[in-house]
Formats: structure tokens, sequence, C-alpha cells
């Protein structure tokens, strides 16, 4: 094994061993505030400002819906903690019942298009790699990277760039 690979392998079980070694003792506040305003990444009932009548009572405690959407800081493929809390509730779902899944990663515009690609890829590996830590059968997996080529906000403003840097589960 030559210096690279062995730098290369003992980064990625660092990176391993990190994620593994995280849990969120943070607050919803704090988690609002990581995300930008955003929620802290699990829904009860449909949606935050869903009523009790959209949702039968009887199946009220049943329905969790998980957000499948996770967004990253400019130039970072580090998940973030309420990203962390719905990727170990979709483990779990995945665990009870397999199925295969996509992770499509993106990134905004800036930097080139090769850069993109590759972030977005690296994207799309930080969270399978956390899902296979939570016990999820890689195979079942695929990561594919959309770098910029398909933005979820036209704009070139810091919102629009924040919303494009992205992995969406599919």
């Amino acid at each position: 094994m030559n210096n690279v690979t062995t730098m290369r392998s003992l980064g990625l079980a660092l990176m391993l061993s990190v994620l593994a070694g995280c849990t969120s003792t943070s607050t919803q506040d704090q988690d609002s505030a990581n995300n930008g305003g955003a929620d802290s990444g699990v829904t009860v009932g449909g949606s935050e400002n869903a009523g009790v009548n959209d949702v039968p009572e009887d199946t009220m405690e049943d329905e969790v819906v998980l957000d499948t959407v996770f967004y990253f800081d400019f130039d970072q493929s580090m998940l973030k903690p309420a990203a962390r809390a719905a990727l170990t509730a979709h483990a779990e779902r995945l665990k009870a019942n397999p199925e295969s899944i996509r992770l499509e990663g993106h990134g905004d515009e800036t930097g080139t298009r090769e850069y993109n690609m590759a972030l977005g890829e690296r994207r799309g590996i930080a969270v399978r790699d956390f899902l296979s830590l939570q016990g999820v059968d890689t195979s079942s997996i695929e990561v594919i990277s959309y770098g910029e080529e398909r933005p979820a906000s036209m704009g070139s403003s810091d919102s629009d760039y924040s919303q494009n840097r992205r992995v969406e589960l599919k």
C-alpha cells in the first residue's frame, strides 16, 4: 500500500469514527440556527403547521414524515446535527423495511463544474457513510452527483446558494 492510499484510508477511518461518535445535545433553537431557520428535520403529522384535522387522531402518532433533503455549509460535506437526526430515523426505517435508495448530491454554482461534481459526490458519500454506520446495507444505496447542474433555486444570492448545497434522498 502506498502512502497516498494509506493516508486516504486513515482519513476515511477518522471521518467514520468522528461521525460514529457524534451525538447531538443541541436544542431546537440551536438546530434552527444551524439550518438557517429551518425546522429540526423531523415533522410529526405532515408539517409543522398541520392542524389536528389534517391527520386522523388515531394515526397521528404513527405518521412521521422525515426530511429527504439535507443541506450543507459552503464547500463542506459534513452533516449538520438536524440532518444526522433525520438520517438516524431513515436508517431505522431502512433496516426494518429494506429498499433501494438514491442519494443525489448537489452544489451551488461557485467553483468549477468539475469541482462541484466532486463536492456533490462527497456530500452523497457522507450521507451514505452515515447510514452505513447506522446499520443500513450500502449495497442498497446509490450515490450520484449532479454538481451545480440541477439547482433548487435559480438565483445568485447566498440564500439561493444555500438551497443548492444539498443531498436529496430518493
